[in-house]
């Protein structure tokens, strides 16, 4: 008989998966109370974790995936913590055969919520329930407290609340998890989450770059300046640990570990995936958008170096006026680009709660997002105030708090964009921001010619303003034209 035969509903939890977030929740788990039953489809990843990090806790590893469910108590709770994607099915369907109704499989991975969704509903014939819950925070966040983003069953979510409030991030008013909603809601928040994380994190890094380019601040100056602004309305974590990247010196070279990285940015794909979906649920997130587009660009490396001898931009890329003020300028610019790339965010969320019918809270995201995971930050407080008060709130440019920073933020805000973009300083997130802002405040857009146009050339229809009541209507614009030639359809 197994060790693991031997301790049958010894286990009050399973993991299997044991990368580094895998262990790291584990030892979470079980320094929490819950002492916890682990698996890897390669065996000795259980014997050196055994025999390291869980050494003396109640972790039992356990050879088999048999051996692996007998060890749990009923209903069992099993997270898995593996790659998205056919490994997660390949997965379900090795514990399918030894589970029991009720038992609850967690999908804790970034999976793609549509997979979610199916699965859920697949693995609910068998009486199986099926959690997918997004968890942010990385390595360190596991150990010591993630934010955590679950969907599906609400029932099933009361049997495993005990044990996720105890393993979250802890901040002021509670632990940082929340029920989002049924079957995909969770994956579909973090999915949306990631995406609000790239916007950030391009933000930052074209402030950096103008500080960098248009001001020739070095790595001292830049970590002062990242490290004042922490103490404000920009206190992030990814805001800290960018001061903390300048402070770091190459051992080797002696000069700043950050200057010796190739500008090539990498991606897992839930950026891209919340683009996808905002362009099918018909939400502009247009600094997400473009700070997908700058890691594309970004990977370019070899084009961008023979595009950079032979394509010419303005001469020199020096700010020649007071740098104090430009670095108050790119500061404003900054925490007004990033209100409006939450705002996009936050629309999306709501978009796809209102499409799948999830009745995702708002202000609860809000304050779960204030500890433990990457976009941690001191103004989602202020989200979570806002949402309190009015839940049915379409964006957050029409909180009054938040429209009043952003419209006295305008004058800096503008003047970063336009010296970046005369000095040929690339700044497609902030710029897409600061466009987002004017267009969504523009009571008459141009596409009633856009609307003439598809008229015109398709018989698309379009709305009189003049005379609503129409409804959609048609111009024979060919009849009523000078030369009465018709163009070419398109």
């Amino acid at each position: 008989m197994s060790k693991a035969e031997a301790e049958i509903g010894v286990a009050k939890f399973g993991m299997l998966g044991l990368g580094v977030m895998g262990q790291n929740l584990a030892l979470n788990i079980e320094r929490n109370g819950y002492p916890i039953a682990v698996w890897n489809r390669e065996p000795e990843w259980v014997d050196e974790f055994i025999q390291t990090k869980a050494q003396g806790k109640q972790i039992s590893g356990t050879q088999s995936i048999e051996d692996f469910v007998h060890s749990l108590e009923r209903p069992r709770r099993i997270m898995m913590m593996i790659k998205a994607g056919d490994p997660v099915d390949w997965t379900i369907d090795l514990l399918k055969p030894h589970l029991e109704k009720g038992d609850i499989i967690i999908d804790g991975g970034n999976s793609h919520f549509p997979d979610t969704i199916r699965r859920e509903d697949a693995l609910a014939q068998d009486g199986l329930r099926f959690f997918g819950v997004g968890v942010s925070g990385g390595e360190t966040g596991a150990l010591w407290g993630p934010s955590m983003m679950p969907g599906g069953d609400k029932a099933a979510y009361e049997e495993l609340k005990p044990v996720f409030e105890k393993m979250a991030a802890q901040v002021d008013d509670g632990p940082c998890v929340t029920y989002c909603g049924p079957d995909g809601a969770g994956h579909f928040v973090k999915m949306v989450h990631n995406g609000i994380e790239y916007g950030d994190m391009q933000l930052i890094a074209e402030a950096y770059h103008i500080l960098r380019d248009a001001l020739g601040l070095g790595s001292s100056e830049l970590a002062d300046i990242f490290a004042n602004w922490n103490e404000g309305v920009l206190d992030s974590y990814l805001i800290e640990i960018t001061a903390k990247i300048f402070t770091v010196m190459d051992q080797e070279s002696g000069k700043p570990l950050v200057d010796l990285i190739l500008d090539k940015a990498g991606q897992k794909g839930t950026g891209k995936w919340t683009s996808q979906v905002a362009l099918d649920l018909g939400v502009a997130i247009p600094t997400i958008h473009a700070a997908i587009e700058a890691r594309f660009l970004s990977a370019l490396k070899e084009e961008r170096l023979e595009a950079s001898q032979s394509i010419s931009g303005p001469p020199g890329k020096s700010y020649s006026g007071d740098k104090k003020e430009m670095i108050n300028a790119v500061h404003d610019a900054l925490y007004a680009s990033k209100i409006c790339s939450y705002a996009q965010g936050f629309a999306l969320i709501r978009a796809g709660s209102d499409q799948y019918q999830w009745n995702i809270n708002l202000s609860e995201l809000s304050r779960i997002w204030k500890g433990g995971c990457i976009i941690r930050a001191q103004f989602l407080d202020e989200i979570k105030q806002t949402y309190q008060r009015q839940p049915d709130l379409q964006n957050l440019l029409m909180d009054p708090n938040f429209c009043a920073w952003v419209t006295k933020a305008q004058p800096r805000w503008r003047r970063t964009v336009s010296t970046a973009q005369n000095l040929g300083i690339p700044v497609m997130a902030m710029a897409a921001s600061l466009a987002y802002f004017d267009t969504y405040r523009t009571a008459a857009l141009p596409q009633n010619l856009t609307q003439a146009q598809r008229d015109f050339f398709g018989s698309h229809l379009y709305e009189r303003v003049d005379q609503p009541e129409l409804g959609l209507v048609h111009t024979d614009w060919v009849s009523m034209t000078a030369d009465g030639k018709k163009e070419e359809s398109l």
